[in-house]
């Protein structure tokens, strides 16, 4: 039997031009993640001057933000951030779904990775648990997901 070959991404982002979106509404929250990406995205070696974030309103608008981003040609991936936090009508059904079609349509037709950081909770206190508290960082792990992605990207 041949021998398979096996590809794992490392977690090195030297080198590396990282795009950010990230939604402004909740910017409490949002903010938190966005900290928590470009402190992971440094710690691996990304340094300061090849991240870009652009804040957009809302996550509706995410995606046509990341969407230009990744279109560009400056940025090994794109990370999209933000939180959609229910409320007592169904508009959170709609941005979230809207929001997660979109980001995935542009990562689908882009030539670089484009990563889904975006929370989804049912209250105030989930969003924290996942900005920082409870349950980690969910901008960090997205800003790990990308490095891993545009490192696999570069390999397959």
């Amino acid at each position: 039997m041949g021998s398979s070959k096996v590809v794992n991404a490392g977690l090195i982002s030297k080198g590396k031009k990282f795009g950010i979106v990230v939604s402004r509404f909740n910017e409490f929250i949002s903010s938190k993640l966005l900290e928590g990406a470009i402190d992971t995205l440094v710690k691996h070696g990304t340094t300061e001057s090849d991240i870009s974030a652009v804040w957009v309103p809302g996550s509706f608008e995410v995606p046509m933000i990341a969407k230009k981003m990744v279109n560009s040609g400056k940025y090994n991936a794109v990370i999209c951030l933000g939180a959609i936090i229910r409320g007592e009508t169904p508009h959170f059904d709609f941005v979230a779904s809207e929001a997660a079609k979109g980001i995935a349509q542009v990562a689908m037709n882009g030539d670089v990775p484009c990563i889904f950081g975006i929370i989804t909770t049912d209250n105030l206190e989930q969003a924290l648990d996942r900005a920082g508290t409870k349950s980690g960082n969910k901008g960090r792990d997205a800003a790990q997901t990308a490095i891993e992605m545009c490192n696999l990207y570069a390999e397959v």
